[in-house]
Formats: C-alpha cells, structure tokens, sequence
C-alpha cells in the first residue's frame, strides 16, 4: 500500500524507502483521499480506512501558478555542490547563533499549513542526502536519550573499576543504541555498520550538549506557560547533593489558563557558599538563562536545610531590594515551627535536628524496628493506652515534619533510647550488624545531655507559634485569621524575652526530670570546658551555661525571624484573603479590601474601577440565593463561571494564590515536589543527573524532537 501511494504521488524520489521509514517520516494530507476513504469519529480526528489509498490530485496546477512552476525535488548533488551548500549552511547557522533567543524560538515553533507546503518543499531542494539522514540519526540520538531520563536510567552503566584491564562494555547509553540498531533502526545502523565493536558510538561530551538540549527544551515548555501567565512566584527546596556537587532545586508557582495553582520543578541551581555570589547566580538563571521577568514575581520563599538559612536568607534580601513586590513568605509545604527550628543559629540545634532525621530514617528503613518500637511503647505506656497508640501511629508518618516535632520527641524519647539500646546489646543475629552499630551510635546521640536540653528548650519556645503555624497550613479562613494574630504571638514572645531568668528557670527544671528518667546528668558539655583551657569560671553552672548559649539566642531569632517572614507587605497580602465569599461571610460581608489591595494596583486591568466592583462582588454573596454554598478557597473562586465579569477580583485572587504560603488546593496540580523527592529518594547520588533528573520529574510534559534536532544543528554546526 506505501507503494501504491508513492506511484500515485508520482513521488519518484521516495521509492527507495521502505515502508517504515514513510510511515514514520512522511505525511500525506487528507484532502488527497476521497470522502468514503475517511471515517471520521470526531471533529477533531480523521481516521483512513485500511484500503485507503490517494487518487485525488491536481497534477497541472503548478503550471499557472509562476512561483512554483521551476520547482525542484530532492535531488543527488555534485560534490562540489555538497562543499558549498555545506559552507553556506554552516554560514546561517553562525548567523542564526548570534540572533536573539525570542526569534529563535518563533521560527522554530513555525507550523507547517497545507498552504506553506511548497514552501517548505523549496526548502527541501538545499538539504543533502546526507544532512537529511543526518537528522534522522540526531532524532535516534535524542529519542534514546528522553527515553533514559523518563525512565531515570543513567547514562553509565557498569563502573570501570568493577571491570578487567582490557576488558570494554557498553554504557547504558550505548547498549539502548545498539539495541535499537538490532531492532531495525536502518539510520543507525547505516552510520554505525562498519564502526569497530569496542568504540564508542556517541562521545560524553556530544551525549552532555544533547541533554542540554532536551533539558532546555523541556523546561521552555513549562516556562512559556509561566511567560503567558505574567505573574509568578519562585520557591527553592533543601539543598542537594548531584554527582557531588551541591545543587539548590528550583520550583516555579503560576496559574495556567484553566485557572489551575500550579508548582512545577524547572531546574537545579549549582549552590554557592557564598551568599553574595549565590545571589547574583540565582537572579541571572533566572532572568537571562530562563528569561522570566522578575518584575512580575510576587512571591519567594525557601525551604532549608539546618545551617543554610541565613545565607538563603540573603538571596531573599537582595531580591526584595530589586523587586519590592517578590513578598518574601514562608512555603506552604514546610511547618512554620521546622522552618523556625532549622533556622535558629545555633549548633546545638542543628545537631539535634540531623539526630532526629537520622533516627526516623533507621526506623523507617526496618518494619522489624518499627514493631520492636511498638512494644517498648506499649510497656511504657500501660496506664494510658492511648497515649501509646497514638504515639504509634506517629511514628508510623513522617513526624520529623510536624509542628510539634519537639513535643512528639519529648515524648517518645525514653522509648526510643530504650528500644536502641536493646537493638545494640541483642547478640543473637535477629539485627545486622548495620541497624546494630547504627542503634548504638543514635543511642548514644539521644542521652546526650545537651541533645536532652536542646529538643526540651526548642519544645517550649516553638509552643508559642504552634496552633500560629498550624493555622497557616490550614483553609483560607485560618490562613487570614492567623495574619490577624501575629500580633498576639509577638506579644507572648517578647514576654517571654523580658522575662527569660524565670522561663529557662521551668524549662531547666524539665530537661533535667527528662535526663534523670534515662539515668542521665546534665552537665557542661565537654567541648565548653576545653575551650576554656584553665580561665574556666566556677560559677558558671549547667543552668546559666543553656540560658546564654541557648534560650536567649533562640527566643530572639524566633522574634526577628517572624518579623522578617511577616513583614507589613505579606500582611497586607494575607489580608486580603477576605476576598474569598466564605472569609467575608465569616466577616458578615463587612470587609474592606480595597485598603489592602493598594499593593496590588498595578496588576489589575481597571483600577479605578476595583471599589465599585470590590462592592458588587460583596452584594453578590450577601444576597446570593439559599441553596448557594460560599467557595472556601480561592481555587473554588477562580473556577467560578461568571468570574470574568469580576476582572480585578480575578486579577486579585490570581496573585494571592502565588503567595507561596497558601497551599496548592487540587494537589494534582503541585506534583513538582513530590516528583523531585522521589528522583532524589530512588537515585543513588553519583547517578544523579541534573539535565536526566528534569526529564524524569517533567515526564509527561510534550517535546518536540525536530526543535531538539535543529536547535543542536545550528549550536553545533
């Protein structure tokens, strides 16, 4: 049948093609058929029947018509023809380099019309035999390559130090090519048939400008849809470790045309220690590498690791000072009292923090431990049973990320110390040796004197801002009302502050009653009395020594840090929450926005319009009909039908769900995360990659290979 199409084309240049070949690179408009050769199933799709073949052509029309009347086909050249068409095609390519980015990307996202098909038929005549089987081979080359990073399979295969002296084997990379050459690839195997068998067939560094490629392909698809959007907010995640080398992964927040949150992963940031430079890196990635305008950023926010929070802190800070609207806000996704804890300047804290991940780790890794856990918790809590069961259910979730990680720790400290100690003293071989040695060193680490102090003080200091930070991850409703009681919990701390002798006093006298259940004495940690080296002052007690170094710090960065995070800017903001028809029921329709939305007034289409229209928006839900339910979120309220005839409430609603502290209300739409804590969880670090990684984590998102091929010809020419 591929014959009897290309006899009837009278297409005499496609009858050395075989049949899959036409099939995958050639196509035949559906206007050639006749009607009883379509089934058409939908408007939107035109199947052929099995026997269709083409008959309905106009062979003479290009006789009229001047411009195509001297048209050529492909045709086999001269050599000497080949040398020019060559230099002048690296020529164009060079030219083609040098323009813009912007122009770039039209020309290549050009669609092909049935009308501009004898345009591009001209443009055909220049290419060579050999550039159009050089396309196909690229294509090959990157189909195997976006095949590996959806599938997370890395480019090396077996590490050379496992193999012989002498001895070859093919990378991952290589054995897929050579399996698709074995499968019937004819472009392949044309260009590698007399290849010897220990070469290979792509060089790392045409493999590394490929990924760049594919990666910058994929990510532009996500960022024309931010582009189109104009608003956004940008979030990072915890530091990470890529082929080692630490990275900072960035996430990008943007309402799509169908009115959807969504938080998509674009690409990791090779981190800098210092702040400065990491800075100035992260704004020029951002602006010229992935060509956002940071006028329209509304948002930023940082989740960290222990230890890097101030040096993120920075970054914030200097891009609040180039672009006052990119409200600097807690992530939705992290707990106010884990961000606060994570941040406070303090070793002792960062220390007990990297304990406690560890310890959930070795419990999460064995469902053995875990049961042993159940047990000792049931023996320790036999006079409140549930107690102990809730505690079990605790310690079957991700707890280290709860509001009240101090409190939960507190209170299952006696029977994880218990539980490690009987893991690290059993002999028989019920335990490998991993978990044993593992179990005795975190033993040790949990009746550490000043690891019992750290989590009882940071238990008592972060309970001030616990239910504060709970209601931030809450509906719409807590989020406003916990703006509206910031002011109560800066009160409470500043209390505690003025009074701290007698609050340390309470909270000394609890880690101590804590150390002596698990037979341990509170003391001055040995590193402090080596470093006094004999100027040791005897007056200075275990009590006195944790206020300075530790109470005081913590209560006074907490304070600040509140401040900073909710500064009057992000307030004004989160009021603005009131626009949402529940929050001003809650308010009995007595709001007034318009106050808080001055910060806003540039991003609205009729400004001077927003009062008026702020006062029909309120009559509509004030008098809305019995049977009509209140939207809860500002996802219910941007889905709703007649919403465009609310313009600047769309606008508004619009930027306050970018701020990063509101949550992503229909979580399919705030998959970016997960996506990256799974690559990261099932990667082993020096298999990391961060062009495959965004292939993987973007993996459903559409590419276009011919774009991929004709942005590498023209790099690479």
């Amino acid at each position: 049948r591929c014959q009897r199409w290309v006899e009837n084309c009278r297409r005499a240049d496609l009858e050395d093609k075989t049949p899959d070949q036409l099939n995958k690179h050639y196509r035949l408009c559906a206007k050639h058929f006749e009607t009883s050769m379509i089934c058409r199933s939908s408007p939107y799709r035109t199947v052929l029947r099995d026997n269709a073949v083409p008959t309905i052509f106009d062979l003479t029309s290009h006789l009229n018509n001047p411009h195509s009347r001297h048209r050529k086909r492909i045709k086999e050249l001269s050599e000497d023809e080949i040398r020019t068409l060559k230099q002048q095609k690296i020529d164009e390519a060079f030219e083609r380099k040098q323009a813009t980015q912007e122009s770039n990307e039209n020309n290549e996202q050009n669609t092909v019309t049935e009308e501009g098909g004898e345009e591009q038929e001209e443009k055909a005549v220049l290419l060579t035999l050999e550039e159009r089987e050089n396309k196909d081979y690229l294509k090959s080359l990157f189909e195997i390559l976006i095949l590996m990073g959806k599938q997370n399979i890395p480019l090396d295969g077996h590490n050379v130090d496992e193999l012989p002296e002498g001895i070859f084997t093919s990378d991952n990379f290589q054995a897929l090519l050579e399996y698709r050459i074995n499968s019937g690839d004819e472009v392949l195997r044309k260009r590698f048939e007399m290849t010897a068998v220990n070469l290979e067939y792509c060089s790392k560094t045409q493999q590394k400008q490929m990924l760049e490629i594919c990666e910058n392909c994929v990510r532009e698809e996500t960022l024309r849809e931010v582009r189109d959007s104009h608003f956004f907010s940008i979030v990072t995640d915890e530091v990470v470790d890529i082929a080692g080398e630490e990275h900072l992964p960035v996430l990008v927040r943007f309402v799509d045309d169908s009115h959807n949150l969504r938080e998509e992963f674009i690409g990791f940031l090779p981190y800098e220690a210092d702040p400065e430079i990491l800075a100035v890196k992260f704004h020029g990635t951002i602006t010229e590498k992935w060509g956002l305008n940071m006028e329209y950023c509304r948002g930023q926010a940082y989740i960290v690791s222990s230890g890097f929070a101030s040096k993120m802190k920075i970054v914030a800070m200097r891009l609040l000072e180039k672009y006052p609207q990119a409200v600097y806000t807690l992530c939705s996704s992290c707990a106010l009292n884990v961000w606060l804890a994570k941040s406070v300047p303090v070793v002792g804290v960062s220390i007990a923090l990297g304990t406690i991940e560890e310890v959930c780790c070795l419990f999460n890794q064995s469902p053995q431990l875990l049961v042993e856990l159940d047990n000792t918790i049931s023996a320790l809590f036999q006079d409140n049973e549930e107690k102990g069961n809730e505690l079990k259910k605790i310690c079957r979730s991700q707890w280290t990320g709860r509001h009240d990680i101090f409190e939960v720790l507190v209170d299952l400290l006696q029977a994880l110390v218990l539980c490690l100690d009987a893991v690290s003293s059993d002999l028989s071989v019920r335990w490998n040796k991993f978990i044993v040695s593992r179990a005795f060193v975190l033993s040790s680490a949990l009746t550490d004197s000043d690891f019992i102090v750290t989590i009882v003080i940071m238990k008592n200091v972060l309970s001030f801002t616990r239910a504060f930070g709970k209601n931030l991850q809450g509906q719409t409703s807590d989020v406003f009302f916990a703006a509206g009681s910031l002011t109560a919990v800066l009160h409470s701390l500043n209390e505690v502050m003025e009074n701290i002798e007698v609050y340390h006093e309470f909270w000394f006298e609890e880690a101590t009653n804590l150390a002596t259940k698990l037979d341990v004495q509170i003391k001055l940690p040995g590193k402090f009395r080596r470093a006094q080296q004999g100027n040791f002052d005897p007056e200075m007690t275990s009590e006195n020594y944790y206020k300075e170094i530790l109470s005081v710090p913590t209560v006074e960065h907490i304070i600040q840090e509140l401040k900073d995070i909710f500064s009057e800017q992000h307030l004004k903001a989160l009021k603005c929450l009131s626009l949402v028809p529940s929050v001003m029921g809650q308010l009995k329709f007595n709001t007034s926005e318009e106050h808080h939305a001055d910060m806003f007034k540039n991003d609205l289409p009729n400004p001077d319009t927003l009062s008026a229209e702020l006062h029909c928006w309120r009559i509509k839900w004030k008098h809305r009909g019995k049977d009509i339910e209140l939207p809860a979120t500002i996802y219910e309220a941007l889905h709703l039908p007649d919403i465009k005839f609310f313009p600047n409430v769309y606008a508004l609603l619009k930027v306050l769900c970018l701020l990063p502290v509101m949550k992503v209300e229909n979580e399919k739409y705030g998959l970016g995360r997960k996506r990256l804590k799974a690559y990261l969880k099932n990667t082993l670090t020096e298999q990391r990659s961060s062009n495959l990684a965004l292939l993987n984590i973007n993996f459903d998102i559409k590419h276009d290979l011919d774009l991929m091929v004709d942005t590498y010809i023209k790099l690479y020419p």
